[in-house]
């Protein structure tokens, strides 16, 4: 029983070079933008998901996203939106950029969550033991719920930081009109003690 254990983690440690995660969260400025890029071969797989957590100043909830190939060119484009994912296998080796945008903003920050998930390919060709390419489907499972998992705590931040803050803004129009009302009272009290009043000519 042991022997076998140790083969099947043997198996999964081997599998572990042929994927990569990284997780960020970034704050973009106004006006600037942050770019990446990763070096792929053909045929290597590339996932990237991504949302907007917050923003400050009462902007919007959106970011520009484009990816460019090696030679520069633009293949992919995501316009002011408040979340996205982008997928793509390499048909060329070089180095792939992505970049996301806060340009289109003149005053408002930007608070970034993305996921980047990639799966080196492995030629077909080779001989493969079913238990290792079990391991394989199984740690691409894996990863997928993990990457599922990280999306719904962003989306989780993002809609707690909405509720809070139309809590705050709800309880402070509930104060302002509280001392609205009392003030108009007393001014309304005030002016009718006047006509009441007796006045005295001396």
């Amino acid at each position: 029983m042991l022997p076998r254990l140790t083969n099947f983690l043997y198996l999964f440690l081997l599998v572990l070079p042929f994927t990569f995660t990284l997780a960020h969260r970034i704050e973009i400025d106004p006006g600037e933008k942050e770019c990446y890029f990763e070096s792929l071969q053909p045929k290597d797989r590339i996932t990237i998901t991504y949302e907007v957590g917050g923003s400050t100043g009462g902007g919007h909830l959106d970011i520009d996203f484009y990816v460019t190939d090696p030679q520069g060119k633009t293949i992919y484009t995501h316009h002011k939106k408040p979340q996205g994912s982008f997928s793509m296998s390499a048909d060329r080796s070089g180095k792939f950029t992505y970049c996301f945008s806060n340009e289109m903003s003149s005053y408002a920050r930007k608070v970034l969550s993305f996921n980047v998930h990639g799966q080196l390919y492995i030629d077909d060709q080779e001989q493969i033991a079913p238990v290792e390419q079990e391991v394989r489907d199984l740690s691409a499972g894996l990863q997928l719920v993990k990457d599922e998992q990280a999306y719904l705590v962003v989306r989780e931040r993002v809609h707690r930081n909405t509720c809070e803050s139309t809590n705050s803004r709800v309880k402070w129009w509930a104060i302002v009109q509280t001392v609205i009302l009392f003030s108009l009272c007393a001014w309304n009290v005030h002016y009718l003690k006047s006509w009441f009043e007796v006045k005295r000519v001396l």
